[in-house]
C-alpha cells in the first residue's frame, strides 16, 4: 500500500514543500524514516505510536516505510510528526478522502494533542505558494498562519479531532487571522519627563522619521539612555507588509506572544554589552535569527557602546549598509532581513568627562584614545546622526515646565514617514534611510545655496563618499519634517552638523 501526504520544511527563515511518501508490507512491525532526517525526526516514529494508542487510534502491525522528499535536503524539527501520522492512518485505511489539497504541519504530543510549533508563518506563506488549499497545523499558530491570503487554515487541537474532520464526521472550524490592531502605547517613558535636550530631542525625531542610525555621545548623567528609550513612544507605525516580515522572524526566533501573533508594534532591543556576535548577528548549526535581525523594522539600542567586544561591533558593518545579515553554515547559508534604526549611547573616555564644559577628565590621552577605537571609523561611517548630550543646566532642571510629548512628537514624524510611504509607493524603499544611489539625484533635490553649502562643507572636512549619501539622507527628512518639496540650506545644515562629532573626538 502507497500513499503520500503534503507538508512544508523549514531552514531559518527558508521553508520548502516536503512530501511524505508511505510505503506499507507485511513483516515484523517497524517505522523507517529516510529522507536525511535528523535525529528530532527520527524520534517522531515513537511519538506518533504513543499517541494514537492513547486517542484510541489502532495503527496496523505492519512495516511502513516513510521517505520525506525531496530526500536531499536536510529535514530537521519536531513539526513532521503530523504530516507523518496522516500518513499512516491514510495508508492504513483509517482515513477515507482525498488529501491532495491538503498539507499537515505539527508537533504531535504522547496524549495525541498537537502542539505549537516554531515559523508557522512561514511555512504558511510558502504552502499558499506552493497551491495548498487547507493547511492543518497546531491550533496555537492557526491565528499567527490564517493572515495569508489564499489559503484555508485549521487549528488542530489533537489527532482525533482531525481524523474526524478528515472523514467528516464531525469539523474543525475554519481559523480566523489575527488581527492587524495598532495597540496602545502603554508603559512606555515619555519625551514630556525629558528637561531640557532640545537639540538632542530634535535629533532623535529626524532618525525615528527616516528611520537613520543615530549615536549619542556625553558624560554620564546627561540622559543619554534615558533619551534612547523614549524612542519607542514617537516611532511611525507599522504597516501590514512591515508586520509579516516582523512576526515571520519573530516566530522563527521563539518569542513570538501567543495571544497577539501579529506583531503590530515596532520592536525595541536593549542590547547588553555582554552580547557575543552571535548573540547580536544571529548563528548556531541551524542559524537562529540575531538581536539585530528580531530588531528588524524596529530598532535596535546598543548602550555602552565601546564596551562592546570591537569584533561584535565590526559584525554590524554588512547588515547596516545592505539591511541584511547572512549565516553560512555546513549544513546551508540562510539569509535574515535587519532593516534597522540602531541608536547608540556612549561616554566620550573612561571617565566620562572628556570634553564636557565645566569638568575634569582624569584619563589620560592614551586611555582616551584606546577608549574611542574601540569604535572604528567604518562603523561611525555608518552612524547618519552623531550628537553630543551635554549637562543639563540647573534652571532646565527645576523648572516646573513640561517638555513636548512623545505624543505630539509621533505625530510630526508619522506625517513624516507618510511622506516617505507615498514617495517610494510601488518600490521597495520605504524610507529615507534605504535610498539607492541611483535615486539619490532624483529624490534629494537641494537648491543653489544648499547645494554649494554642501560642497563646502564635503571639501573643508573631507567627508567620505558615504557620509555625503548620507547627509543627503538626513537632510530629505529634515525637509520631510518640514513638509517641504525641495531641500534647503537649513535641511543640509543641520544635516551636516549631525556628522561632526566624528572629526571632534576622532580625528
Amino acid at each position: 500500500m502507497f500513499a503520500q501526504v503534503n507538508s512544508i520544511g523549514l531552514f531559518g527563515l527558508n521553508a520548502f514543500p516536503v512530501t511524505t511518501e508511505i510505503s506499507s508490507s507485511q513483516g515484523v512491525p517497524a517505522v523507517n524514516i529516510s529522507g536525511l532526517a535528523d535525529l528530532s525526526v527520527q524520534e517522531s516514529r515513537l511519538r506518533i505510536k504513543a499517541a494514537a494508542e492513547n486517542c484510541g487510534i489502532k495503527l496496523p502491525k505492519a512495516v511502513f516505510t516513510i521517505n520525506l522528499a525531496p530526500a536531499d535536503v536536510k529535514k530537521t524539527g519536531s513539526f513532521y510528526d503530523l504530516p507523518i501520522l496522516v500518513a499512516m492512518l491514510s495508508v492504513s485505511g483509517v482515513l477515507d478522502c482525498d488529501l491532495s489539497d491538503c498539507a499537515f504541519i505539527g508537533e504531535v504530543s504522547l496524549n495525541g494533542d498537537v502542539c505549537f510549533v516554531q515559523g508557522a508563518l512561514s511555512m504558511a506563506i510558502k504552502a499558499a505558494e506552493c497551491g495548498i488549499k487547507r493547511l492543518f497545523l497546531p491550533y496555537e499558530n492557526a491565528a499567527e498562519a490564517a493572515v495569508v491570503k489564499d489559503i484555508e487554515v485549521y487549528g488542530v487541537k489533537n489527532i482525533a479531532s482531525l481524523a474526524a474532520h478528515l472523514n467528516g464526521l464531525s469539523f474543525i472550524p475554519r481559523a480566523k487571522p489575527a488581527q492587524f490592531d495598532i495597540l496602545e502605547k502603554i508603559g512606555i517613558p515619555d519625551f514630556a519627563d525629558v528637561k531640557g535636550q532640545d537639540s538632542v530631542k530634535g535629533a532623535i525625531e529626524t532618525a525615528a522619521a527616516g528611520f537613520h542610525n543615530i549615536l549619542l555621545i556625553g558624560p554620564p548623567g546627561t540622559g543619554k539612555s534615558m533619551i534612547a528609550k523614549r524612542i519607542p513612544g514617537i516611532l511611525p507605525r507599522m504597516t501590514f507588509e512591515e508586520s509579516i516580515e516582523t512576526t515571520q522572524i519573530h516566530s522563527v526566533a521563539g518569542i513570538l506572544n501567543r495571544e497577539h501573533p501579529l506583531v503590530t508594534e515596532r520592536p525595541f532591543r536593549d542590547v547588553s554589552h555582554t552580547a557575543s556576535s552571535v548573540g547580536l548577528i544571529g548563528g548556531g548549526s541551524i542559524p537562529k535569527p540575531g538581536e539585530i535581525s528580531i530588531a528588524h523594522n524596529g530598532v535596535l539600542f546598543l548602550d555602552e557602546f565601546p564596551e562592546f567586544d570591537r569584533k561584535v561591533l565590526e559584525t554590524l558593518r554588512q547588515p547596516l549598509e545592505n539591511g541584511e545579515i547572512t549565516i553560512s553554515r555546513a549544513s546551508g547559508s540562510i539569509t535574515y532581513p535587519c532593516n534597522i534604526m540602531l541608536a547608540a549611547a556612549m561616554n566620550p573616555c573612561p571617565c566620562g568627562n572628556y570634553g564636557a564644559t565645566g569638568k575634569v577628565c582624569t584619563c589620560s590621552k592614551k586611555q582616551v584614545e584606546n577608549y574611542l577605537g574601540k569604535i572604528s571609523r567604518p562603523v561611525l561611517d555608518r552612524i547618519d546622526i552623531q550628537v553630543e548630550v551635554p549637562s543639563v543646566k540647573y534652571e532646565e532642571l527645576s523648572g516646573a515646565e513640561k517638555s513636548e510629548s512623545s505624543e505630539i512628537i509621533a505625530e510630526r514624524v508619522q506625517k513624516a514617514r507618510d511622506i516617505q510611504l507615498e514617495r517610494f509607493r510601488g518600490t521597495d524603499i520605504r524610507t529615507n534611510s534605504q535610498i539607492t544611489p541611483d535615486l539619490l539625484r532624483e529624490v534629494c533635490v537641494m537648491d543653489e545655496q544648499a547645494g554649494q553649502f554642501l560642497k563646502n562643507a564635503f571639501e573643508k572636512s573631507g567627508l567620505s563618499a558615504r557620509a555625503y549619501d548620507r547627509i543627503l539622507k538626513v537632510a530629505r527628512t529634515c525637509a520631510d519634517l518640514d513638509g517641504a518639496e525641495i531641500i534647503n540650506k537649513r535641511h543640509v545644515a543641520r544635516a551636516v552638523q549631525y556628522r561632526t562629532l566624528d572629526r571632534k573626538y576622532w580625528a
